[in-house]
């Protein structure tokens, strides 16, 4: 998943020790977090928001188990690569994202490995997901960015970010 921290390999040799390499530290916060974004309402040339500015604001409130952008036929094949490059696993659907989005939540919802929903979309549309997984007694995170960022969405989820353009959280 994206971010971590690198550490030392180090052997052990009758001459001393050595590096032989790096591994990235696994960091246990707890929550496993499971994150869907909604590729179309919120990777937009206009918002300016980056993959990385999503992650980083989930950081703090426990690990990255899922990370998943739905994205539709429409895509550029940069935007596609450089999902991937992230870390996070590219969707591409050929109807309504929405639809997707709202099918892998609900995978996420009822996957006894994951504690946190996090959905990143503007769309008032998910409001039936973000209940359901209360429901199921899941926490659930709603990511976002003005204008259009649905007030139901805001209201609904246990946590709400906001994102601003250009990449810093109010």
């Amino acid at each position: 998943m994206p971010g971590g921290n690198w550490e030392r390999i180090i052997s052990m040799t009758k001459d001393g020790m050595r590096s032989i390499g790096m591994m990235r530290k696994k960091i246990s916060r707890g929550k496993r977090i499971a994150l869907l974004i909604d590729g179309p309402n919120i990777l937009r040339k206009e918002f300016g928001v980056k993959l990385e500015d999503i992650v980083e604001a989930l950081e703090g409130l426990g690990n990255l188990r899922v990370a998943k952008v739905i994205l539709n036929q429409y895509a550029p094949q940069g935007l596609i690569e450089a999902v991937a490059n992230q870390g996070f696993e590219a969707i591409v659907v050929s109807g309504e994202t929405g639809v997707k989005l709202a099918v892998e939540a609900m995978r996420e919802i009822y996957n006894p490995n994951i504690d946190v929903i996090a959905l990143a979309t503007r769309n008032a549309e998910f409001l039936p997901v973000i209940l359901k997984a209360k429901e199921n007694g899941k926490e659930t995170i709603v990511i976002g960015i003005e204008p259009g960022f649905s007030a139901a969405l805001k209201h609904a989820a246990d946590y709400t970010i906001i994102l601003t353009p250009g990449g810093e959280e109010e």
